[in-house]
């Protein structure tokens, strides 16, 4: 899994390591110039939400407690 910004023209989206197997309740994030995008994996067409980098930094160290 890519850890920063990815130099393409389309996000690429991944999926938490502690997903479930049947990906019924999932939300996938992708690093962008911006920040992270974050979507759910059952609509990957429909919306998504853009957070600073900063902002996902520390939901991930909220997290983590």
């Amino acid at each position: 899994m890519s850890s920063g910004p990815q130099p393409v023209s389309e996000p690429v989206w991944f999926k938490s390591s502690y997903s479930g197997g049947n990906a019924t309740e999932c939300v996938e994030a992708a690093f962008v110039s911006a920040g992270v995008l974050v979507r759910d994996s059952k609509r990957p067409d429909g919306p998504s939400v853009a957070v600073s980098g900063e902002a996902w930094h520390k939901f991930l160290t909220a997290s983590a407690r």
